[in-house]
């Protein structure tokens, strides 16, 4: 078991139990699952660009991401039904909460300029945010890396709220902007 999963089982939920007085332990929140997305426009123009943004994408998250196509055609940008435009990748179980632990605790702090994340979340309990380059990670050699390509990561919980999923998350490490 990781040690965030650990760490949530054993001191976590109790802290959330407490907080928002839940009566009955399903209904403390938990991390369901992370989503990591990225768009590849130069795929149109470069074939390489997407088997570069692939082996990137499994050297981050661990496993081989799912390609996404065009569903319909836009001729101003040049793009037809069925082309590869972008990847994903869902993390579940183990690799996400190594993924999340990663995260907090070695990637966002390698961010340039890096103040805290900002403490929106959608309104469903969900949490998403973008990341402009992906050379913070560390799992990738940066000599290999030809272009900056950006990320979006969507963190899925199971709050119905937002104060509880911004609990949740903030006791699971992630590092949010401080009241001045």
């Amino acid at each position: 078991m990781s040690h965030l999963k650990k760490q949530y089982k054993e001191e976590i939920r109790q802290e959330l139990k407490g907080k928002f007085s839940y009566e009955n332990d399903m209904c403390i929140p938990e991390l369901k699952k992370i989503v990591i997305s990225m768009g590849v426009a130069e795929a149109l123009k470069d074939k390489n660009a997407m088997q570069d943004a692939i082996k990137e994408l499994t050297l981050i998250s661990g496993q081989k991401p799912v390609v996404t196509k065009a569903k319909k055609s836009v001729a101003n940008f040049k793009l037809r039904e069925g082309q590869a435009i972008g990847l994903k990748v869902t993390l579940r179980g183990a690799r996400m909460y190594d993924f999340m632990y990663r995260f907090t605790n070695i990637v966002s702090p390698r961010i340039r300029d890096f103040r805290g994340f900002s403490k929106k979340c959608d309104g469903l309990g969900n949490y998403s945010l973008g990341l402009d380059d992906q050379q913070v990670f560390p799992e990738l050699n940066l000599d290999e890396v030809k272009r900056t390509q950006g990320m979006n990561i969507t963190f899925v919980t199971s709050a119905k709220t937002d104060a509880e999923c911004f609990e949740l998350l903030t006791l699971l490490g992630m590092p949010y902007k401080k009241a001045s």
